[in-house]
């Protein structure tokens, strides 16, 4: 792990770093530089490509005092990413919200090659949501900037790979990373820490803005902004789920619309664990019991459908741990609470039908997590 120093400047949230500092640069050529700029059409919203311009729009931001905040996400935007810039723009004069999809998140076997590549889209989404914001006069700020780097600027010396044991500079978050999605994804959570990190250090935000939805995610981004005391606050929004209670994520655009029926199964497993809770149970086995019941019931109806009909599932798992650090809990702490969680996998279609609706990239098998947040109630 790349060992780290990062220090305030008085009377400044800002870190010393190259905005901290007098520019080197040739500057008879930056009215050049500005003249070519990227922006999204029809809006102020830079597109910046590489760290260089990065810092040079950020360095007036924090002369200025301004509020800077980030949106880390990796593309194929919906209203979950939708809600997050809005509850930035709140709160801050300048979002930057970056689009990297860093394949140091993705396992070898995982769905890199395959993972949604929206960027026309993802451009037409946040000129219409800019426009919102400058109708609402409740916001401090708009976006100002996307961050659009590639591996190669984002890793400079060189992609370490995505094996388990490739050699690099990491950031590595244990023993948070390597529980529930850890173990079955053991590169996923050295990646979004090694790239937040990265994030962290070239926009050099005031706040981020992370969803419950990966909510071990948000312990982990918590704890590393904690340990390595970045001058960042977190802001966890809410998980947006669709009208039916399904979580909102990119992925889910692979299921189609077999699957897709049939994916709130995690979401409804968690609710009935969650009622157990506030009905006054508290022991682990009542509570899971609850969930594991709705997830195994509604496996054995569509088992007994026939293969033309039927969805198939595997459970990875179903959890309830503590909420600081993610380990498995016996019995919820009515002052502290807990989270449950879980992660399923919807299996490919077994018998498709012709002209079956499968899913982006023909339906592969998707990975689906949610988790309710079990607020203390003493």
């Amino acid at each position: 792990m790349a060992s780290l120093t990062i220090r305030r400047l008085a009377g400044s949230r800002a870190w010393n770093s190259p905005l901290a500092r007098p520019l080197t640069r040739n500057m008879a050529s930056a009215p050049a530089r500005r003249r070519a700029i990227e922006t999204i059409p029809s809006t102020p919203i830079k597109i910046l490509r590489t760290v260089d311009a990065l810092r040079m729009w950020r360095r007036p931001q924090l002369l200025d005092h301004r509020i800077v905040s980030l949106v880390p996400t990796m593309g194929a935007l919906h209203e979950g990413h939708l809600s997050l810039i809005r509850a930035a723009a709140r709160e801050s004069h300048h979002v930057v919200v970056s689009i990297y999809l860093n394949p140091a998140q993705f396992g070898i076997k995982e769905d890199l090659a395959s993972y949604p590549v929206t960027w026309d889209v993802d451009c037409k989404i946040l000129a219409a949501l800019d426009r919102e914001l400058a109708d609402d006069g409740g916001n401090l700020g708009r976006i100002s900037a996307v961050f659009a780097p590639t591996t190669g600027e984002m890793y400079p010396s060189g992609f370490p790979g995505q094996e388990v044991d490739s050699k690099g500079s990491f950031v590595v978050m244990t023993p948070v990373s390597e529980l529930l999605e850890g173990r079955t994804r053991p590169t996923f959570f050295r990646g979004v820490a090694t790239v937040c990190m990265k994030l962290f250090n070239i926009v050099q935000p005031e706040k981020v803005y992370f969803g419950q939805k990966d909510v071990q995610q948000t312990v982990v981004i918590r704890k590393m902004v904690r340990d390595f005391m970045l001058p960042i606050d977190v802001v966890v929004g809410q998980t947006s789920r669709e009208p039916d209670g399904l979580a909102l994520s990119s992925r889910n655009v692979y299921l189609g619309e077999r699957r897709r029926k049939v994916a709130t199964v995690l979401s409804r497993a968690l609710q009935a664990a969650e009622k157990q809770y506030l009905s006054g149970v508290l022991d682990r086995e009542s509570v899971l019991a609850a969930a594991n019941s709705v997830a195994a019931d509604t496996l054995n109806e569509q088992m007994a459908l026939s293969p033309a009909q039927r969805v198939r599932y595997e459970v990875d798992y179903i959890s309830l741990a503590d909420p600081s650090t993610m380990e498995e809990i016996t019995e919820i702490d009515p002052v502290v609470g807990g989270i449950l969680s879980g992660a399923i996998k919807m299996l490919p279609v077994e018998s498709p039908q012709p002209g079956e609706d499968l899913g982006h990239s023909g339906g592969p098998a998707v990975r689906l997590i949610d988790n309710i947040i079990l607020k203390p109630s003493a």
